[in-house]
């Protein structure tokens, strides 16, 4: 049974091997199956990224950089425009930075400046959870909800759905109750705690995969990604491939 026709994989699950062989790694995420790549920090890897989208025939629509930490963001957005990059999301603020009004506030502002740049560029800014953008509550709300209410309708989300389960919140009902305004989710599984080394293929641990991709916009790009893993990366995203697209027999 196909739960996700096209899923999206995110280049850091691979990181080890892209740093020893790059175009080899990109030549197996493509002989895999996927169709869709998530680079990440992609400015300083601009020229082999280009080379191998255009030899495997992936694309990326979406791509983590780290944002709000670059002076001068405008060559980041150059560069994913060079890659066909439609989406540039900011993947991290520090944790100590959620748990005040006035700091969500900030980075807020930050988010909507970016955003601002990247329009020039004709790139949409986003912002992607980890845990504690749930964990910490402002006057009892998810600091991520106080962080969407003070951005501007140009900034999207991308939700990582296990992060979130792990700070507290239900994946499926955050996942509804946003909305459009979800471009894209991490498909994640594991056993639901802080420890990366628990992650597993999509399909092997305990989230509710099928019921948080329905919860999803249809539109969300759906991406795989394992922030550590206790054996042969390439052995859980090949799984995670097969169970999302029903190709587990093939």
């Amino acid at each position: 049974m196909t739960i996700f026709e096209n899923p999206s994989l995110q280049l850091y699950t691979l990181r080890d091997a892209l740093a020893t062989d790059f175009d080899g790694t990109m030549d197996r995420v493509a002989a895999i199956g996927y169709r869709q790549v998530e680079p990440y920090r992609f400015v300083t890897s601009v020229d082999e990224l280009e080379r191998t989208l255009a030899s495997t025939g992936l694309v990326a629509p979406s791509a983590h950089v780290g944002l709000l930490s670059i002076d001068d963001q405008r060559p980041v957005f150059e560069a994913g425009v060079r890659l066909g990059i439609g989406i540039v999301i900011d993947p991290h603020v520090d944790r100590s930075l959620w748990t005040t009004a006035d700091d969500i506030a900030a980075t807020a502002d930050k988010l909507n400046r970016a955003a601002q740049v990247g329009a020039e560029f004709g790139v949409t800014v986003g912002y992607h959870n980890h845990h504690f953008e749930l964990e910490n509550r402002i006057d009892g709300r998810f600091a991520l909800d106080v962080l969407v209410d003070a951005l501007d309708p140009a900034v999207v989300l991308e939700i990582d759905t296990y992060w979130a389960q792990v700070g507290g919140a239900d994946p499926v009902e955050l996942l509804t109750r946003l909305g459009e305004r979800v471009v894209a989710i991490h498909i994640k599984d594991g056993d639901g705690s802080l420890d990366i080394t628990k992650q597993v293929a999509v399909g092997a641990g305990s989230l509710p995969i099928e019921r948080i991709i329905a919860a999803a916009p249809p539109s969300a790009i759906g991406v795989v990604e394992l922030d550590g893993f206790d054996g042969d990366e390439f052995d859980a995203v090949t799984d995670s491939f097969a169970y999302l697209t029903g190709s587990a027999s093939a």
